[in-house]
C-alpha cells in the first residue's frame, strides 16, 4: 500500500479495528522490533515516532501485514491505546527521554503509564518517577538487553518503579521476553524508582569487562602465541561447549572466523582498534566508587576502551618506545590451556564485583533487590548470558545474603583452583609486554580481598603525618595521632 499524506492514517483511523494494549514510541532498531515481538504475542500495538517517515518505512516493511496500528501524533497515539495507557519509549537516553514526556503528558490521564526502556542513566529514571508521581502519572525505569535480534524475538527485561505500573505491563513484558532454559521468563520487577535501570547500568558495566577480557586472552593467543584469527575462533567455539559457554564466546568464535570481502584477511584485522562506548560502563565505575565498591575488572575495561581511543598517540609511542619481544617461546599449548582457565576465573571475579555492587546500591538506594533474581533474569536474552549464571543463581539460594561470590564454597574452589593459571598467564603478557589490563585488575582483587593484612597501615600513618587524620590500632580501641617530627 502506498502512503503518503492523504492516506497515512488508513490503519490509524480504522474504526472497527480494536484499540491497542501497548504503544511503542521510537522506531529505530531496537523500538520496532521491540513492537514486533509485543505484537506477535498477542497484544495490539500502535507506533508512533517523531520522523513520519520513520513510520511509515516500518509499516510498509517489517510490519507490513502485522496488524501493527501506525499514528503520526501524540494526540492520535494516545487515542488508540486502551486506558491505562502502557507506551514505551524506545528514545536516545537524556534529553530526548524528557522532550519526548513533556509532549506526550498533555495526552495522557491519570493512571497512565510510560516505560523508559532506553539506557537512562538511573537517578534521572528516579528524578522522572518522582515528577510524574506527583501529576498523578506511572512511571517505569526499563533495562532491556539483547541487541537487535533480542529485541525482536525475546529480550532480558529489568523493569523498576511503580508496583501498580507493573501489574499493567506483566503480561506483556513475560510473554516478550526471552525464556530460560528451564522456560522462566527473563523479566522481574526488581524494585522502586530507579532500580531497573540501576541493574542495566551494572549488567553493562559486567559486559564490559566480559568483552574486555575475552579481548586480552584473543592478543595473548595471536600476538604472543601466534595462532591465526581462524585457530583462536576454533579454541573459542570449543570452549563454548564447556564452562566458558556464553553469548559473548559464541559471537567472538564466528567473529574470528569473517573474511573480509575486500581482502580476504580476517575481518577483524582490518577493524581499527578503537572501541567506543556509550557511557553505561563509564557510570558503572563513577557510582562505584560513590559507594566505595571495588570492581576492579570493570574499571579496568572502560580504561581501556579509553586509551583505545588515543589511537594517534599510541602509534607514534609504539615507534619511540621500546618494549619486549612478544613472542612466546614456551609450550604453546600449556600457554593455551592456561588462557582457558584463567578466562574463566577472571570472568567469575568479574561478576562477584558487579553483584557486590548491586548488593551495596541496593543497601544505599532501598532496592531491596533479589540477587539470585537478578542472576536469573540475565540467564537468557541478554548480552551477558552464560551457563555460570545458574550457578550465580544457586550460591544465591544457598546464602540469600551472601556478600561476595568468592566466599561460597563453588565459586571459592573454582577461582583457587585457577589462581595458578591467572599466575602464568598475567606473568607471560608482562614479560611479552601485552597488556592485560583486566585480567591483571581481576587478579589484584582476588589477592587483595583474599589477605587479611595490606600496607594500608602505611598509608594511613604517612595521612596522620602529613595532614593529622588520626589513624586505629590493632591492640586497643579508640582513635590516635602520632606527632611525627617530635
Amino acid at each position: 500500500m502506498e502512503y503518503n499524506k492523504k492516506n497515512k492514517k488508513s490503519l490509524a483511523e480504522n474504526e472497527n479495528m480494536e484499540k491497542a494494549k501497548f504503544g511503542v514510541v521510537g522506531m529505530g532498531v531496537m523500538g520496532s522490533n521491540l513492537a514486533l515481538n509485543i505484537q506477535r504475542r498477542g497484544f495490539p500495538v500502535a507506533v508512533f515516532n517523531r520522523t513520519e517517515s520513520k513510520t511509515i518505512e516500518f509499516l510498509e516493511g517489517p510490519a507490513l501485514g502485522s496488524g501493527i496500528i501506525g499514528t503520526y501524533t501524540y494526540a492520535e497515539l494516545t487515542e488508540k491505546l486502551e486506558t491505562p495507557r502502557r507506551i514505551m519509549l524506545m528514545v536516545k537516553a537524556g534529553p530526548v527521554v524528557d522532550a519526548v514526556i513533556r509532549d506526550l503528558k498533555p495526552f495522557l490521564d491519570s493512571g497512565d503509564i510510560l516505560i523508559d526502556g532506553g539506557n537512562s542513566f538511573f537517578e534521572d529514571t528516579a528524578r522522572r518517577t518522582r515528577e510524574l508521581t506527583a501529576e498523578g502519572l506511572l512511571y517505569l525505569g526499563t533495562g532491556v538487553s539483547g541487541g537487535e535480534e533480542g529485541a525482536l524475538n525475546g529480550p532480558s527485561i529489568m523493569p523498576g518503579g511503580d508496583l501498580a505500573a507493573w501489574d499493567a505491563v506483566q503480561p506483556i513484558f513475560e510473554a516478550a521476553a526471552a525464556k530460560a532454559p528451564d522456560g522462566a521468563p527473563c523479566v522481574a520487577y526488581l524494585g522502586p524508582a530507579g532500580a531497573g535501570h540501576y541493574v542495566k547500568m551494572v549488567h553493562n558495566g559486567i559486559e564490559y569487562g566480559d568483552m574486555q577480557l575475552i579481548a586480552e586472552a584473543y592478543d595473548l593467543l595471536r600476538r604472543g602465541a601466534g595462532l591465526s584469527a581462524d585457530e583462536v575462533g576454533d579454541l573459542f567455539t570449543e570452549w563454548n561447549q564447556g564452562d566458558l559457554s556464553s553469548y559473548l564466546i559464541e559471537i567472538t568464535s564466528k567473529i574470528l572466523k569473517r573474511k573480509d570481502p575486500e581482502t580476504g584477511l580476517p575481518l577483524v584485522d582490518v577493524i581499527l582498534d578503537e572501541a567506543q562506548q556509550k557511557g553505561t560502563g563509564r557510570w558503572t565505575s563513577q557510582n562505584a566508587l560513590d559507594l566505595g565498591v571495588p570492581i576492579n575488572t570493570i574499571n579496568a575495561a572502560v580504561t581501556s576502551r579509553i586509551i583505545s581511543g588515543m589511537k594517534e598517540e599510541r602509534v607514534v609511542a609504539s615507534e619511540w618506545i621500546t618494549g619486549p619481544e612478544s613472542t612466546f617461546k614456551g609450550d604453546r599449548d600449556q600457554l593455551v590451556n592456561a588462557v582457558r582457565e584463567a578466562l574463566y576465573a577472571s570472568k567469575i571475579l568479574s561478576y562477584a564485583q558487579g553483584f557486590r555492587l548491586l548488593q551495596l546500591a541496593s543497601e544505599e538506594y532501598g532496592y531491596r533487590l533479589d540477587l539470585k533474581t537478578v542472576a536469573a533474569i540475565w540467564r537468557a536474552g541478554c548480552i551477558i548470558r552464560a551457563d555460570l549464571l545458574d550457578d550465580i543463581m544457586g550460591a544465591f539460594e544457598r546464602k540469600p545474603n551472601l556478600t561476595n561470590l568468592l566466599l561460597d564454597d563453588h565459586f571459592r574452589e573454582l577461582v583457587v583452583m585457577r589462581q595458578g593459571a591467572m599466575r602464568h598467564v598475567i606473568s607471560t603478557a608482562v614479560g611479552l609486554g601485552i597488556p592485560v589490563y583486566a585480567m591483571s585488575a581481576g587478579l589484584a582483587y582476588f589477592d587483595a580481598f583474599r589477605s587479611a593484612r595490606l600496607p594500608a597501615n602505611l598509608t594511613q600513618a604517612q595521612r596522620d603525618y602529613f595532614g593529622a587524620h588520626t589513624y586505629r590500632r590493632v591492640d586497643m580501641e579508640g582513635v590516635f595521632h602520632t606527632e611525627w617530627n617530635s
